[in-house]
């Protein structure tokens, strides 16, 4: 059976790693997200999430951050493999369901 959990592992935890991302990675530009994505050595593929206070207060922050990790706990093996993904949520997203972020993300899936 496969291991879907999502584990350090699979998480960008340090700052220099985003920095690296946010200078060097490609940003695909959706309705509610940016995607940035950029290669690494590690041989495989890490997701980090940040969503600002101009998403709404914590508990929007956060349910937001719920469903995307969701979403790639879920689609792992869709996503390019050794490469390191950064959403960026913008403002005005905390009502959306997880259908419809989704939808959105299938979007930068087939965009890759």
């Amino acid at each position: 059976m496969e291991n879907k959990s999502f584990g350090k592992e699979q998480r960008i935890r340090k700052r220099s790693d985003y920095q690296s991302v946010y200078r060097e990675g490609t940003r695909v530009h959706l309705k509610s997200f940016i995607v940035l994505m950029n290669p690494n050595c590690r041989g495989k593929t890490r997701l980090g999430i940040t969503a600002s206070k101009k998403v709404g207060n914590s508990v929007a922050r956060n349910r937001i951050k719920r469903l995307v990790r969701e979403f790639f706990r879920l689609n792992r093996e869709r996503l390019p493999v050794s490469t390191d993904i950064v959403v960026i949520a913008k403002k005005d997203i905390s009502l959306l369901n997880y259908q419809a972020v989704c939808k959105e993300l299938e979007m930068m899936c087939e965009r890759r």
